[in-house]
């Protein structure tokens, strides 16, 4: 237990911002694919 509390304080904080960001910009980039696809479908 004492090897893993000094890893997890180090990482943990990365790792949860890194989530947060990827959570945050999957939304996004469902957005711009739909639009994507909303141009392609009217050429």
């Amino acid at each position: 237990m004492e090897v893993w509390l000094p890893i997890v304080t180090d990482l943990g904080f990365p790792i949860a911002v890194t989530f947060y960001l990827l959570h945050r910009i999957e939304g996004k980039l469902d957005v711009l694919i739909d639009t994507l696809h909303q141009f392609s479908n009217r050429s």
